[in-house]
């Protein structure tokens, strides 16, 4: 897909909507700028890409305290939050 936009004098861009679909942008959500190494930008959804960061450190931590399902979750929060397993 190829979509055009034009900046603005005060350097603001309307992103299309195919675009704003695709990344399910809504108003006031914030869009983040990823520059590769071979120089091209990629434009994500912040807050999704803040979302899968989280699942992935939480991943990592669940891993390390032997958390293999939900019910594990569940019993981690019951115990910290009641004091109960």
């Amino acid at each position: 897909m190829l979509t055009l936009a034009k900046v603005s004098a005060n350097g603001q861009v309307t992103v299309p909507i195919e675009i704003r679909r695709k990344l399910n942008l809504k108003e006031g959500d914030k869009i983040l700028f990823i520059e590769r190494e071979n120089g091209e930008i990629i434009i994500n959804n912040a807050s999704a890409t803040a979302i899968l960061k989280a699942q992935k450190a939480f991943e990592e931590v669940a891993e390390k305290a032997g958390i293999r399902d939900e019910d594990q979750v569940q019993a981690l929060v019951d115990e910290l939050r009641y004091g109960k397993g």
